[in-house]
C-alpha cells in the first residue's frame, strides 16, 4: 500500500483488519509503524509503561502466516492494540501504575486480554495510568502521561494511557477501565472515543480491582465502530468472574448504521446547563444535540436533582471500597503510593459507616431517578466533562477552602459517574474543540444492556461530525 506512515496509523482498527484480510497490508508492516511512533513520540508523551516489540512482532509475522494460508481470522485479525497496565498479562510486567508492583510479572492473561489475542489482536504493551486507576497521582512512578493536543495539559485518568495512544496514533485501539469515568474522561480529554459498558457486561478477571459493584473494563478507539469490534471481542459471560451476566451478548456492528430516527433524548438540565459547566463545552454538546434531532431524534430537556450528588456519592463508596483493598499495603508499605494516592485511601479508611450508608442509599435514590427517566427514553445526553483538559499543573495546587474541594473532587466527577453509580452504559464522543485547541466531548447514556442503541446514536453522530478525523499536532 503506498500511504504515509502517519496515515497507516490512524487508520480505524476495521479499516486496518480490512486491509490485512485483503492482503494490502501486512500485520508486520503496520506493528513495525506504531513501534516506530511509540519510539520516536512516547519519550514525550508517556502513553506506555511497558513496549513488547519482539512478542508483537512475532504476533504479527504469524498473523500474516494467516493470512497467506487462507485460515480462518478473527474480527481483529491483524489489529495492533495496547491496554491499560491494570490489566494481567502473560509473561509481561503489569504494575497497576505503582512502584508496589513494578516488578510483578502474571503467569496468566486476564479474560478481556485473552479474548482480544483470540480476535486476531496484536499486543504492543501495556499503557500508563493513574496509581492503581485511583486517580490523583501526584508524581507518576512511569513518567507523567501528557495530552497530544497541549504537552502541558491532562490526558485525563485513570486511563490515561489508552487515551493518548490512540489520540496520537501509538497503536489502533486500547482498552482502558472504568470505574467511575477512567475510559471516558480520557476519552473526552484526547479527542477519542470510549465505551463504558453495562456493569458485568465484561469479566474483569485478571483486572486489579478498586470498587467491585462499579470497575467494568472498556474500548477506546478513533471511531464508533472500531468500540463496537472491541466490545464484541470481550463481552459476555466468564466464569472466572461469577459476578459477568450471562445475558446474550448482540452483534453490535449490525444495527450501527440504523439511525437515531424516532429515539427519544433527552439533554440532561443539571450538568449542560449547570453554571459549572464552561460554555463552549456547553455549546458544542447542544449543537451535537440538534444535530441529532435533524437526524430524526426527539430532543426534550429533562432534569435528574440529584446528579450533582454523583460525585461526593461515588467518592465516599468507591474509595472506600479502594481502601479495603489496599489496608494491607497501607499498614507495611505506605511510603511506596504516591502521596496524593496514599492520602485518597487513608482519607477514606477514615470515613464512618454511617456516611457510607447515607452514600449508599443516595446511590440507590440516584439509580432509581435515572432508571425512571429512561423508562421512557431512550437516551440521556450531556457533557462528559464540564470543562476541556486543564492544565496538569492545576491538580497540584494548594486547596485553601471548601468550596475548592468540592469542586476540584467533585464536580468534574459529577458528570461521569451517574452512569457508574447506576451501572449503565455510558459513551464518548468527540463533539468539538475549544478556541485553544482541545477536544470537547459529548456523554451518551444508555438502558442497561443496551449498547447498541447508545453506540448506533453516537455513530450516526459521528457520521455527521468530521471531529474523529482530527490529528494531534506533533504526531505526523
Amino acid at each position: 500500500m503506498s500511504a504515509d506512515h502517519s496515515d497507516l496509523a490512524f487508520l480505524s482498527a476495521s479499516r486496518i483488519s480490512a486491509l490485512v484480510r485483503e492482503r494490502t497490508v501486512s500485520p508486520v508492516e503496520i506493528t513495525r509503524v506504531y513501534l516506530e511512533r511509540i519510539e520516536r513520540l512516547d519519550s514525550r508523551l508517556r502513553a506506555y509503561i511497558t513496549v513488547v516489540p519482539e512478542k508483537a512482532l512475532e504476533t504479527a509475522r504469524g498473523a500474516e502466516t494467516a493470512v497467506m494460508r487462507g485460515q480462518p481470522l478473527g474480527p481483529l485479525h491483524g489489529v495492533p492494540y495496547a491496554v491499560k497496565d491494570q490489566f494481567d498479562t502473560a509473561g509481561v510486567r503489569t504494575t497497576s501504575g505503582s512502584r508496589i508492583l513494578e516488578d510483578h510479572v502474571p503467569v496468566e492473561d486476564a479474560t478481556t486480554i485473552s479474548r482480544l489475542n483470540s480476535a486476531g489482536g496484536i499486543l504492543l504493551g501495556k499503557l500508563n495510568l493513574t496509581e492503581f486507576a485511583l486517580g490523583g497521582t501526584q508524581r507518576f512512578p512511569f513518567g507523567q502521561p501528557r495530552n497530544p493536543w497541549n504537552l502541558d495539559h491532562d490526558p485525563g485518568g485513570s486511563s490515561s494511557g489508552s487515551g493518548i495512544a490512540v489520540a496520537a496514533g501509538l497503536c489502533a485501539a486500547s482498552l482502558g477501565e472504568d470505574t467511575g469515568g477512567s475510559v471516558r474522561s480520557p476519552a473526552s480529554f484526547c479527542g477519542v472515543v470510549g465505551l463504558r459498558p453495562t456493569w458485568s457486561r465484561v469479566s474483569r478477571h485478571g483486572s486489579f480491582p478498586l470498587s467491585w459493584s462499579m470497575d467494568t473494563p472498556g474500548p477506546l478507539a478513533r471511531t464508533v465502530e472500531d468500540v463496537a469490534w472491541l466490545l464484541q471481542a470481550i463481552a459476555g459471560y466468564d466464569a472466572k468472574d461469577p459476578l459477568s451476566s450471562r445475558a446474550p451478548v448482540p452483534e453490535y456492528a449490525r444495527t450501527l448504521a440504523d439511525g437515531v430516527r424516532g429515539l427519544r433524548v433527552g439533554i440532561v438540565r443539571e450538568l449542560t446547563f449547570g453554571p459549572e459547566t464552561d460554555a463552549e463545552v456547553r455549546a458544542a454538546v447542544l449543537e451535537a444535540a440538534c444535530c441529532l434531532g435533524r437526524l430524526g431524534a426527539v430532543i426534550e430537556e429533562i432534569s435528574l436533582r440529584l446528579v450533582p450528588f454523583a460525585g461526593a456519592i461515588f467518592m465516599a463508596l468507591a474509595d472506600a471500597d479502594g481502601a479495603g483493598v489496599h489496608h494491607r499495603w497501607l499498614r507495611s508499605r505506605p511510603g511506596d503510593y504516591d502521596q496524593g494516592t496514599r492520602r485518597r485511601l487513608l482519607t477514606a479508611s477514615l470515613i464512618p459507616a454511617a456516611i457510607q450508608q447515607r452514600a449508599a442509599r443516595a446511590r440507590a435514590l440516584l439509580r432509581a431517578e435515572m432508571r425512571e427517566a429512561l423508562g421512557r427514553l431512550n437516551l440521556l445526553l450531556c457533557p462528559t466533562a464540564h470543562e476541556a483538559a486543564p492544565p496538569i499543573a492545576a491538580a497540584r495546587g494548594a486547596i485553601t477552602g471548601r468550596h475548592e474541594v468540592a469542586g476540584r473532587f467533585f464536580t468534574r466527577r459529577s458528570y461521569v459517574t451517574p452512569a457508574a453509580l447506576a451501572g449503565l452504559p455510558a459513551i464518548a464522543v468527540p463533539c468539538g474543540f475549544t478556541r485553544s485547541g482541545l477536544p470537547i466531548s459529548l456523554q451518551l447514556i444508555g438502558r442497561h444492556f443496551d449498547e447498541a442503541t447508545v453506540l448506533r446514536a453516537a455513530h450516526a453522530y459521528e457520521r455527521e461530525s468530521e471531529w474523529s478525523r482530527r490529528r494531534p499536532p506533533g504526531t505526523i
